[in-house]
């Protein structure tokens, strides 16, 4: 099975990144925008055909796919070129593929919460006798946890996790009675566990409260905040990479995701289990696409999107715009050294596989 599994890992991702490509082929078309080709996979062509303007193709490797878009990087003189069209055209065109593989994802997990008859969420279940703020206005047993630090606790675990980076004092919001109450600089200090014993921490015992699933409507707004979590336990991600409290090694590349992925589907109690298990992380994947695509990093849509957005400031301001070959030059050095970073997270991940 664990063959099974991995097989269907790398299906899932090339999938994913195939979406992606559909996502600015359809928005494209849309816009009115010439698209040379739009291939499925990688590599060698194993069927494609001429229908009009765009040539569709199969390609061997199942690893994801592109749109050759007319004039992507420089002005080829055709009216319906990328270059020649205006803001929104081009703001819709490039966000599509990350729109795509958010949709994706919120697919998948509308799917998987179908069946659902309730939803966990984060829930007080005790405080420590070190906690003063307390009562009415304060803490009480049975609040639910709404948000750590700012970050929004959507499902149980979420609460848990921001505690953990909290640092030396936290801002608590709960929510009693359909009543919001902010405790702010919650101080880490020496409390005492449930079992007499002491530890550091925030005195607050955390379990789950579950919203039962009444309607239709309830599963697609957990649905909903399934896909906003992952969104957020990504940029959550980001920012500890950036702050230091996450490093190198907590981040994986194509081999990772796949190793992840068999093994989530074989440690499963059983095969329905393990697919479920595999599409919810899917789900977390395509999510994960869209929020990195849309970083405003060279070679990204999202720095596309950007140096979109510096022309559109520099055009008001000065009737100018930056030039489409220095705009070529610094995404062709961003995409080298975002295959570099690829490479080492790659070798990385191999390395783990042996040790």
């Amino acid at each position: 099975m664990k063959l099974l599994y991995a097989l269907a890992a790398l299906v899932l991702f090339g999938v994913l990144i195939a979406l992606h490509e559909l996502g600015h082929f359809v928005a494209s078309k849309l816009c009115g925008v010439r698209v040379n080709e739009f291939s499925i996979g990688m590599g060698p062509a194993l069927w494609s055909r001429q229908r009009g303007e765009t040539l569709y193709a199969l390609r061997a490797l199942p690893i994801g796919g592109y749109c050759a878009m007319e004039g992507e990087d420089e002005d080829t003189g055709d009216e319906r070129s990328f270059v020649r069209q205006g803001f929104w055209k081009k703001l819709v065109i490039l966000a599509a593929g990350a729109f795509m593989n958010f949709l994706t994802g919120l697919v998948i997990i509308l799917f998987l919460f179908a069946g659902a008859t309730g939803f966990y969420v984060d829930s007080i279940t005790g405080l420590a006798p070190e906690v003063t703020q307390t009562g009415e206005n304060g803490l009480m047993e049975g609040d639910r946890i709404y948000k750590v630090n700012g970050y929004r606790a959507y499902l149980y675990g979420d609460a848990q996790l921001f505690l953990s980076y909290a640092g030396q004092s936290v801002d608590l919001e709960v929510v009693r009675d359909g009543r919001h109450i902010l405790i702010e600089d919650l101080p880490l200090q020496t409390c005492t566990s449930m079992d007499g014993e002491t530890y550091q921490g925030f005195g607050i015992y955390v379990g789950a409260a579950e919203v039962p699933a009444q309607s239709f409507f309830t599963r697609v707004q957990y649905s909903f905040y399934q896909a906003l979590d992952f969104v957020q336990i990504v940029w959550f991600s980001l920012v500890q990479l950036v702050t230091g409290n996450a490093g190198m090694e907590d981040l994986s590349g194509p081999v990772g995701i796949v190793t992840t992925i068999t093994e989530v589907g074989s440690s499963a109690a059983s095969p329905a289990a393990a697919w479920r298990n595999i599409f919810y992380l899917g789900a977390l994947i395509a999510v994960n696409l869209a929020v990195m695509n849309l970083l405003p990093l060279p070679a990204l849509d999202g720095g596309r999107i950007f140096f979109l957005l510096v022309d559109a400031v520099s055009f008001a301001l000065f009737r100018k715009k930056v030039p489409e070959k220095y705009q070529t030059a610094i995404n062709a050095a961003g995409f080298v050294l975002l295959m570099g970073f690829m490479l080492v997270v790659t070798f990385q991940d191999v390395f783990r596989l042996f040790q």
